[in-house]
């Protein structure tokens, strides 16, 4: 008896240890609390343009556990071709990724939920099928207490909105005062990243080389394939040393002013991921992390916000948000600005407008991807009237005026704050572009004393 149950013991322990070398489960990354740590698994071998579309009908999800706590996170994953597409420039490939940041120390346990089907990423259904691989795959981590200090936000915790005029970081207490770059907001068309954009006919004359700022790229700052990237990082870098901790970007702009940022193939695709192209975001956006640099996320303009799905909520507005989220929502400081100038407010709008139901509608569907309950904000083009109160996703604004002078920033930062507040839930408010359409903070040797900036830009907004 005692010889039966022994074998049955080891036979576990085998059974176990064959599944995770089978399926190439791997765990990289500091194990520490608030740091990015990532599940690599080997999945189907696939491709960006497999017939059977990898981004769109396979679902990979991680449940996340902590021991002590019982406190759960539900994280999404993404197909990310060979693993290291951002350095080998792959477009094929078996690897498939989950990142997390886990916001305790001690054991938390996971549980892979891979499913297969018709549109499967987007899909909540139960009837879909189980994609194999690494399906039900188990396991356990242990997390250290992070060792980081100064602007590293890994030092400080997630930044988290609490119900207050101002978001907090989780691990410190600290209160966060948003000051940075709102423009230019093609930053990501760097000639440096990969993608068809450089040459596809969209604007090619507007592709960045950010190349005065190679000269502020360090040794031991990031790149990728063999040392591209060191102009943007360098720009990144300059921000930092002025004493900015902010930058803003939009990840999508087709049909917009610039036409050169997308996360996609290609600019006619909406489908399919470019997956080196965003290993390479992620790069630039892990360094920021570590410079204290919150990541403002434009994930719609004007011009483009119903371009997905003619202002709905769809299929292609649901893949392309959990592609985002997927791949960078551990990221500790940001928000997810869902779009720019939106609404219904010029004659003839380009794409059709989102209505104040599928602006409320978006937010629900980013909220219930995003398992870290990031700040959600929307820029005005129609006012916020509508999105307010208790039970809206958003938790505030990204605010836009019209004045050269910024004179009315105040005022307007006062009004969404009071009504906010009378609807029953303050949000968190920051004046993004302050200036009116000519004007932004203007060159030190034009302005050097910058007055109306700073009375009316960044104390009227605080």
């Amino acid at each position: 008896m005692k010889l039966n149950r022994s074998f049955l013991i080891l036979a576990t322990i085998l059974i176990f240890l064959f599944q995770n070398s089978l399926f190439g489960q791997r765990v990289s990354g500091e194990l520490k609390k608030w740091h990015k740590l990532s599940l690599e698994f080997e999945g189907p071998n696939t491709s960006e343009a497999a017939e059977d579309n990898p981004f769109l009908n396979y679902r990979l999800n991680v449940a996340f556990k902590h021991t002590s706590t019982g406190k759960t996170y539900l994280i999404p994953g993404y197909y990310a071709c060979d693993g290291n597409a951002g350095n080998t420039g792959a477009t094929t490939g078996n690897i498939w990724k989950v990142h997390f940041a886990p916001d305790e120390t001690g054991e938390w346990t996971y549980e892979v939920d891979f499913k297969k089907g018709k549109w499967a990423a987007v899909r909540t259904s139960a009837k879909l099928r189980s994609a194999a691989y690494m399906d039900g795959t188990k396991g356990a981590i242990t997390i250290a207490e992070s060792d980081k200090s100064g602007r590293d936000f890994r030092g400080k915790g997630r930044l988290q909105y609490v119900g207050e005029r101002y978001l907090k970081f989780a691990g410190t207490g600290e209160y966060f005062l948003k000051c940075g770059s709102d423009a230019p907001e093609n930053l990501l068309a760097y000639e440096q990243f990969d993608g068809t954009f450089h040459n596809d006919g969209h604007k090619d004359d507007l592709v960045k080389t950010w190349e005065a700022h190679r000269q502020d790229w360090k040794e031991g700052d990031p790149s990728w394939k063999g040392g591209k990237g060191k102009e943007l990082v360098g720009a990144i870098n300059y921000l930092a040393s002025k004493g900015m901790n902010a930058f803003s970007f939009l990840t999508m702009n087709i049909a917009g002013d610039d036409q050169n940022v997308f996360p996609y193939v290609d600019y006619d695709t909406y489908d399919r991921f470019d997956t080196s192209k965003l290993d390479q975001w992620e790069i630039l956006f892990e360094h920021a992390d570590k410079l204290g640099m919150f990541l403002h996320f434009k994930t719609l303009e004007h011009e483009n916000q119903g371009l997905l799905d003619n202002g709905g909520t769809g299929l292609y507005t649901k893949l392309y948000y959990r592609e985002l989220i997927a791949r960078f929502g551990h990221h500790l400081a940001l928000n997810w600005n869902l779009a720019e100038e939106t609404g219904d407010w010029t004659a003839t709008p380009p794409t059709f407008p989102l209505d104040l139901e599928e602006r409320i509608r978006l937010a629900e569907y980013v909220s219930s991807i995003d398992a870290y309950n990031h700040h959600i904000v929307i820029h005005n083009g129609e006012w916020f009237d509508g999105l307010y109160g208790p039970d809206s996703k958003f938790t505030g604004a990204s605010l836009q005026t019209n004045k050269a002078d910024f004179s009315n920033v105040h005022k307007s930062v006062l009004r969404i704050l009071q009504d906010s507040k009378e609807a029953g839930k303050i949000w968190a408010v920051a004046c993004d572009e302050p200036g009116d359409a000519q004007h932004s903070l203007i060159t030190d040797e034009e302005d050097p004393e910058h007055n109306d900036a700073r009375k009316n830009g960044l104390w009227g907004a605080m």
